[in-house]
């Protein structure tokens, strides 16, 4: 594939998801053609900005789906060589019901996918948080792309982002391996970046849930969501891709990152009340997080 001249046309479902805007947004100054499939979910501000978009970018479609509708998907995918896969709630994840949701969609694109004989490769967004959620993660030496969180753990804390996640990409590997789609995930720690508390305030906020023990057990990371945009589309040009890919910038594991996260996601979690200078790292925890994998991924693209 010419990365300098790319010819291909790219589907991002949802593109009106925190994570698929910037993905839909490198992609075009990258040179692709998009279909950027929206789910609808309201008239989110990101959803309208991609509409204004579509006005002026003339390698941009937008198209309505429902991803409970197998031929709306079909329809978004038509004529396209790969599709990014970036299932997220708007409004988070609150209830059990949400988790079935999730999982059905994953399942009708990679099955969509499958039917549709130009796709080349699912590029499926998941989260770390399908990797690090167990009863005995503080006894893990190493949490990387061969460990998965607990089903049973995660109903049990009601931890339904991690569930919803977990089952997603569970479903949609099983399902792949099972159609012969090439797929490749993507698993970022929490995303920050440009308004993230205004466009991803409740997905942040679900994520968070249980942040102390996964600070506690050093496998709390967060990444910059150009960073995770630009990860998504190397795993897409890299021939060589497969499996899953961890990726993060930053492990919290010391009190000095803890508050810096906060400072990030203000407003969203409130500064501490007092915070004493002299205190700041007094902690420090083991980090258990391991990413070989990715560091592999973008050694490669930059030397290309």
């Amino acid at each position: 594939m010419n990365q300098e001249n790319p010819t291909s046309c790219c589907c991002v479902l949802d593109a009106s998801t925190y994570v698929g805007f910037w993905i839909l947004k490198r992609l075009l100054t990258k040179g692709y053609s998009v279909h950027a499939a929206i789910r609808k979910n309201g008239e989110s501000m990101l959803e309208e900005e991609i509409r204004d978009m579509e006005a002026t970018e003339e390698r941009l479609e937008v198209y309505d789906v429902d991803v409970l509708d197998y031929q709306s998907i079909l329809v978004a995918l038509n004529n396209c060589n790969a599709v990014f896969c970036c299932l997220d709630n708007p409004e988070g994840y609150n209830e059990e019901k949400e988790v079935d949701l999730e999982v059905r969609g994953a399942i009708n694109v990679v099955e969509a996918c499958a039917r549709t004989e130009s796709i080349e490769k699912i590029v499926f967004s998941s989260s770390l948080t399908a990797a690090i959620w167990r009863d005995n993660i503080g006894t893990q030496k190493d949490v990387d792309e061969k460990s998965w969180s607990d089903l049973d753990f995660c109903l049990k804390k009601k931890l339904w982002h991690a569930l919803a996640k977990t089952q997603s990409e569970k479903a949609a590997w099983a399902l792949a391996m099972d159609r012969m789609v090439n797929m490749v995930s993507v698993n970022p720690g929490l995303i920050v970046g440009p308004s993230v508390a205004q466009h991803n305030s409740r997905p942040t906020m679900s994520y968070l849930k249980g942040a102390a023990q996964m600070y506690e057990n050093g496998v709390l990371a967060y990444v910059d969501v150009e960073f995770v945009a630009d990860v998504h589309i190397r795993a897409f040009e890299d021939t060589s891709t497969c499996g899953r890919y961890f990726c993060f910038n930053q492990i919290v594991n010391t009190e000095d990152e803890a508050l810096k996260l906060v400072q990030t996601l203000s407003p969203l979690i409130p500064m501490p009340p007092r915070y004493e200078k002299e205190m700041q790292g007094s902690e420090v925890y083991e980090e258990r997080l391991r990413n070989k994998k990715l560091s592999k991924l973008v050694e490669a693209g930059f030397a290309c």
